[in-house]
């Protein structure tokens, strides 16, 4: 337990540091560290890796030590590969974790500024308001409406109205409430709380200092990448024994030790080809730095399985404040009753609170500012009593003695305050026409009236039980975004549905939805016809309604839900704590996080840094492109694998002695050590597709490796299988001393061909010659296409070809081995144009 210390300048740094260095970081349990070693024996004990090393093994029993040790370092390179890139997706996991962490703002050095909630040490001073999640116990210096939902601790749901600690008054209560409690949510309000226990010394970290994170389920992805692994694992098993059987046949004049252990290796040669250690490594690489690249856009991911889930989502559900609009709340128009609209301001200023921290309560006293009515002038009088605003009542109110008189200033939803006003039908008539008005200007339309009571005796409990004067109204603006217009039509092209949900009236959202071009703009439903309106008849409104207004938080789950049984994806924003739940329910719940509740970023899959709309879209974009290319990487994967495999099962079959092998188990991991880089780095680069926001989303429901990839991977591999192994065929002409250079022939047309694979798949619709020159200032590219040529180059033409079993090309059998490599990946071009010429075909 800290000291006292109020001081309003807070802890310097300094002191914030040795408070740090003596109590440690605000965590129940410290982050642990796993072990580098551990990751790579991991990485080892794929099936994989243990093949090769039984290659390995095997080289050495058959006394070629020379054959075991290349075996071994190529391994080791490999496993480096791999432990690197496992290594570069943690620190990325780990970095994006330090972005979503918690935040709260303190005062340090006499300035206002956001730290990580485990950087918090007792003697700070913490700022508190609605939807925070408190993140330290400490003392209440002083607070504003502040209540504070303590059930996570006491097991008790009604909120709890705080005090400071100079007005409270002596309890035995064990729970005070001059005192703010760690894992307890802000409801209403704003305070100064004083940190007093961090970490494991609160009373939440006494309760939950045993309670483990539960395990997270693997994704629908991940399911399906590992079915895949294991079906070819399962094929694999089944042809190995198979070719070994048929090398244990091809060389009877063997002796038995020799013919079971070249029956093994080519077995194992096999296996290693059919097995895509790659699909799960894939999946981990291209979420991790997915979520990177839409972080450094603004938007952060906080599970990952949710970055491919954004290409399928049909519909988008939207607030209009901040979102849509700049929010950037100003009067732009008022309307007095009785005409006197210096007195209406005057009301208007008093009904807020005297420390704002609404956009549009600062816009208010902002006006009064304007009219000489300064925060001093207003505030002046004694604050009797509040009527506190709750998102069922939409209006709030204060009671203020000012000069001897008592004062009721009330503001809210003209809907509502109308309710509590005393007016002639005329006046009434007057009032709502005037709204309807304003409304139809795109102006938000907030309603002041006030009161009178003769003493505090007759101020009524309750604002509902207020009979009131209606001073006028406020029309305030909030202008769209300028990029948003645009966005919407990129929606509508994409098959995505924009959906505006707000608590503004109908009429103010339907002015601001025809300015941005949204559909139906016309279609409200409020919320007191959601109200009436049982599940089934909402799920047909949801049909063809763009936009709901004055909805509660509630409304939104049920708004959410009517979508989805209408089997649509839906995304949805949200921003406060009552949001948490319909964020929670959507496929992709989207929090702000500028305005959003702590609470409601912790419920959400997807944290908006800049609350903007067009981040929204290019999220939607970006999950797009991300979920094509593990498409692209997977039917990659199969088709470099299918001539690897074939070359391994057909050599023995056609009575090949295993000497003159095209691949022994060396070359497949050569061929590893250039598949596993452009799988992982260069296919996840890929941008994306000229087209991809002209599509419909994506079926959920569609699998990961479709029959069309599948086909299209199948016929690839064929035709690269075909020239390699054709090549090698002719060049081999049955002798085993051209083995070498055969082998070199062939390898080589599999490693280029690899090469131009990459250009021809990096689009489904654009020509290989259009994705070159996007990828033109991509530097992986370049260092890939030279890292091949170069890895060629040593292969072949330095004193290794001869460890390595291979023989140098000559000049023109190396300009023949690119061509033929060139024709067996080309001829997908022509299939391109054939697509492009018949618009009705299927891309």
């Amino acid at each position: 337990m800290t000291n006292s210390k109020t001081d309003t300048a807070g802890l310097t740094a300094a002191e914030a540091k040795r408070l740090q260095e003596q109590y440690g970081k605000n965590e129940l349990t410290p982050r642990k560290k796993e072990c580098f070693f551990k990751k790579a024996l991991h990485t080892i004990c794929e099936p994989m890796f243990l093949l090769l090393i039984v290659a390995a093994v095997i080289y050495f029993i058959l006394g070629e030590p020379r054959d075991g040790a290349i075996m071994l370092i190529f391994v080791v390179g490999v496993i480096s590969i791999d432990v690197i890139q496992e290594w570069k997706t943690d620190k990325t996991l780990n970095a994006l974790k330090d972005l979503s962490a918690p935040h709260i703002s303190v005062i340090r050095d006499g300035v206002e500024r956001t730290i990580a909630s485990a950087d918090l040490v007792p003697g700070d001073l913490m700022m508190i308001c609605e939807g925070v999640k408190i993140p330290a116990d400490g003392v209440i210096v002083k607070c504003s409406d502040l209540c504070v939902d303590e059930s996570s601790l006491t097991g008790e749901a009604e909120g709890v109205w705080k005090v400071p600690a100079e007005n409270a008054e002596p309890t035995d209560d064990y729970w005070r409430r001059d005192y703010c409690y760690a894992g307890t949510l802000v409801t209403q309000g704003t305070a100064t709380v004083l940190v007093d226990r961090i970490g494991s010394s609160t009373e939440y970290g006494k309760i939950g200092a045993h309670v483990a994170a539960a395990p997270e389920e693997p994704a629908p992805l991940q399911r399906q990448t590992e079915s895949l692994v294991r079906l070819c694992a399962g094929i694999a098993a089944l042809l190995f024994a198979l070719v070994g059987i048929f090398t244990w046949l091809n060389i009877p004049d063997h002796s038995f030790g020799d013919r079971l252990i070249e029956s093994v290796l080519s077995g194992v040669t096999l296996a290693m080809a059919m097995i895509p250690e790659e699909f799960p490594v894939i999946l981990t690489v291209f979420l991790s730095m997915g979520a990177w690249r839409l972080a450094k856009k603004q938007s952060l991911v906080r599970r990952l399985p949710s970055v491919e889930t954004l290409g399928a989502v049909s519909v988008l559900c939207v607030d209009k404040t901040g979102t849509i609009t700049m929010n950037r709340m100003a009067v732009q128009e008022t309307w007095a009753a009785d005409g006197d609209s210096c007195a209406l301001c005057e009301v208007m200023g008093l009904a807020c609170e005297t420390e704002a921290y609404d956009p549009m309560e600062h816009a208010m006293l902002a006006h009064c500012e304007s009219l000489g009515l300064s925060g001093n002038d207003l505030f002046s009088g004694e604050l009797v009593r509040e009527y506190a605003f709750t998102s069922e009542l939409k209006m709030m109110g204060h009671i203020w003695r000012r000069n001897n008189r008592l004062v009721i200033a009330a503001k809210g939803s003209a809907e509502r305050i109308l309710t509590i006003c005393d007016l002639t039908e005329e006046e009434r008539e007057t009032a709502e026409r005037k709204i309807t008005e304003l409304a139809q200007e795109g102006l938000r339309v907030i309603a002041v009236a006030a009161g009178s009571p003769a003493s505090e005796a007759e101020i009524p409990p309750r604002i509902t039980d207020c009979r009131l004067r209606l001073c006028g109204l406020v029309g305030l603006a909030d202008p769209p975004r300028e990029s948003v217009k645009s966005d919407i039509a990129v929606c509508g092209r994409a098959g995505i549905r924009v959906v505006m949900i707000t608590g503004d009236n109908g009429l103010t959202a339907s002015a601001i939805a025809k300015k941005i071009g949204m559909p139906n703009s016309d279609r409200i439903l409020t919320g007191d016809m959601l109200s009436e309106m049982g599940d089934e008849e909402l799920r047909e409104k949801v049909r063809n309604v763009s936009i709901f207004s004055r909805v509660i938080p509630e409304h939104k789950m049920r708004i959410v839900k009517a979508f989805k049984d209408n089997g649509e994806i839906v995304a949805m924003t949200g921003d406060g704590v009552n949001d948490a739940p319909a964020l929670k329910y959507a496929d992709i719940g989207i929090a702000m996080g500028k305005r959003g509740s702590e609470v409601s970023r912790e419920a959400a899959d997807l944290i908006l840094m800049d609350d903007n709309f067009t981040t929204i879209v290019e999220t939607v974009k970006d999950g797009r492109r991300i979920y094509d290319n593990i498409r692209k990487a997977v039917g990659y994967v199969f088709t470099i694998h299918i001539p690897i495999a074939f070359a391994s099962l057909l050599a023995p079959i056609l009575g090949v002695a295993p000497a003159a092998l095209l691949l022994l188990p060396l070359h497949v991991v050569l061929m590893e050590l250039l598949i596993d880089p452009t799988c992982s780095i260069v296919l996840e680069r890929q941008p994306a597709e000229t087209d991809i926001m002209d599509r419909r989303p994506r079926d959920p429901a569609a699998k990961l490796l479709t029959a069309g990839i599948l086909v299209k991977s199948v016929l690839q591999g064929l035709s690269i299988f075909a020239a390699s192994f054709g090549a090698y065929l002719m060049m081999l002409d049955g002798s085993a001393a051209n083995a070498p250079a055969a082998r070199s022939m062939g390898l080589t047309i599999m490693m280029l061909s690899n090469l131009f694979l990459v250009q021809v798949n990096s689009s489904e619709r654009d020509f290989a010659i259009q994705s070159v020159k996007r990828l033109a200032k991509d530097w992986v590219m370049w260092a890939v296409t030279f890292g091949t040529l170069a890895m060629l180059g040593v292969i072949l033409y330095s004193p290794l070809n001869g460890l390595l079993k291979l023989a140098p090309l000559s000049a023109p059998l190396f300009f023949k081995a690119v061509g033929i490599a060139a024709a067996a990946v080309f001829w997908y071009e022509l299939v391109k144009l054939v697509k492009k010429l018949r618009p009705d075909s299927e891309m």
